[in-house]
């Protein structure tokens, strides 16, 4: 029993800057590494010899403004107190940043790039513009995205209301 708290105890200290972002030398990207996360889950599996902590099951993983649903998240931690290598999404992966979704059936979230790589059917929808393709790396903080392989986009013009034209 003290063994199982022991690894609840250093996934709970993992997960909660599991999501954290380095702030950028351009200054664009948020630091996160202050606020707290909560995750939500049916179970959760730790192990601590392996370093990973996964959480299954209706998975909601909530981080400053950024919120994470899938069916699997496994975080990776390395050797430092707290250090988070990498998160996986896994299952119908949703994630929502302020106006923008993206889903896929699996996301690579590396916290000290800021980045979010969308596989498996990915796309991003923001407003009413969309983009899918074969593999998208998303940029959290600086509102840019690449996208490799068969894309399509739905690009509509700006409301005709609020930009009108002058002749």
């Amino acid at each position: 029993m003290k063994n199982f708290l022991k690894i609840l105890a250093v996934c709970l200290v993992s997960v909660s800057v599991a999501f954290a972002a380095e702030p950028a030398k351009s200054g664009l990207r948020k630091d996160r590494s202050n606020l707290p996360i909560t995750v939500k889950s049916n179970d959760l599996a730790a192990d601590n010899k392996g370093k990973i902590a996964i959480f299954t099951g209706k998975v909601v993983a909530k981080h400053g403004d950024i919120t994470i649903y899938a069916e699997k998240l496994t975080i990776s931690y390395g050797d430092l107190k707290g250090e988070v290598e990498k998160v996986e999404a896994e299952i119908d992966v949703r994630i929502v940043q302020e106006n923008r979704i993206g889903t896929a059936t699996h996301a690579t979230y590396q916290s000290k790039e800021g980045l979010i790589v969308l596989t498996g059917n990915p796309k991003i929808i923001q407003g009413t513009d969309s983009v899918s393709g074969k593999i998208i790396t998303y940029y959290l903080d600086e509102d840019r995205s690449s996208v490799s392989g068969k894309v399509e986009a739905t690009i509509h013009p700006p409301d005709k209301k609020n930009n009108v034209p002058t002749r």
